[in-house]
């Protein structure tokens, strides 16, 4: 039977989603398709050191400089291994980037505006995990070949931000503002789609499902972390706005998890997946997102021993 002060609930909740976020999704646009447009790959490897742990902390925090977003991060990543970018410096770049950026970390501090603990967990986590990846898969993986043959990503992006044949469109004659503003308004329109799903299964839980249902879930302790990386990977949110969705979700699960939610979400979900399975063989990849989670499980179990 239809209740109205669900419905108005409900309308209210993802109204707030929409109107806080939807900001940080036009201005990631913006920036994302001016770096596609105006910034080449070879700029971006200047700034990345090719020797000693400083390559890692500097691939870890080259997205305060260069904010891109994580569905045009893995064709940069591949052209970066190809121009002779170390593998740990490329995956620490890879996972670090989507979240360690002023965008990423003002959205986080908007929607957290309440709870600091909250902005720090996150960039810290991220900043630790992407390292530790970055080192397990380069240790991993030794001298094996990773990549897949030239002929998926130069030609067909999985990428759903519009950001394919990024490097024919750079060298051509074509007007680079008039490709500036198409890549743009396409990325802000493909996120807003990813958004808009997001929001609406975000809201559902917070407003039609009833708070007991995920019980079991929300009171334990390892459990919740996992099922909220499985939340993440299902909803593919961009990293600018999954904060938004993340500060509901808080109401009902616990920190831990919740930054679970917001680090494992930007390093692999659905359509990154594809992306990653369309740049790297099987193995390779299968062995990435193994890491992945084993990573972001341990980095949100230590948050949840220290008690947050």
């Amino acid at each position: 039977m239809y209740d109205k002060n669900i419905m108005e609930k409900f309308l209210k909740t993802f109204t707030e989603i929409m109107k806080d976020s939807t900001p940080f999704i036009a201005l990631g646009a913006i920036i994302s398709g001016a770096m596609q447009i105006y910034i080449s790959n070879e700029t971006i490897s200047k700034f990345m050191p090719k020797n000693n742990i400083v390559g890692y902390f500097g691939a870890a925090l080259i997205g305060l400089i260069f904010p891109i977003c994580e569905c045009a991060i893995i064709p940069i990543t591949r052209a970066l291994i190809k121009k002779g970018v170390p593998l740990g410096f490329a995956m620490t770049f890879m996972m670090a980037v989507p979240l360690i950026n002023p965008i990423v970390i003002m959205s986080t501090y908007t929607a957290f505006y309440d709870n600091i603990s909250m902005v720090i967990a996150r960039t810290v986590g991220a900043f630790v995990g992407a390292i530790l990846i970055g080192v397990i898969m380069a240790s991993l993986q030794g001298k094996r070949e990773y990549l897949l043959m030239d002929r998926l990503i130069d030609n067909k992006s999985y990428c759903s931000c519009g950001c394919n044949n990024v490097n024919i469109i750079r060298d051509g004659k074509i007007n680079k503002f008039k490709l500036f503003l198409e890549h743009s308004i396409k990325e802000f329109i493909d996120i807003m789609k990813y958004l808009i799903i997001g929001a609406f299964l975000a809201t559902g839980f917070q407003v039609l499902i009833p708070t007991n249902v995920f019980d079991n879930i929300s009171n334990g302790k390892i459990l919740p972390i996992i099922f909220m990386m499985l939340l993440s990977f299902l909803l593919s949110l961009c990293s600018e706005v999954d904060a938004f969705i993340g500060k509901k979700l808080l109401n009902q699960y616990p920190f831990s998890s919740v930054v679970a939610f917001l680090i494992f979400g930007a390093m692999l979900d659905m359509k990154n997946l594809i992306m990653l399975f369309g740049t790297f063989r099987k193995e390779f990849v299968i062995k990435l997102s193994f890491i992945i989670v084993s990573v972001i499980i341990f980095i949100s179990t230590i948050f949840l021993l220290s008690g947050l």
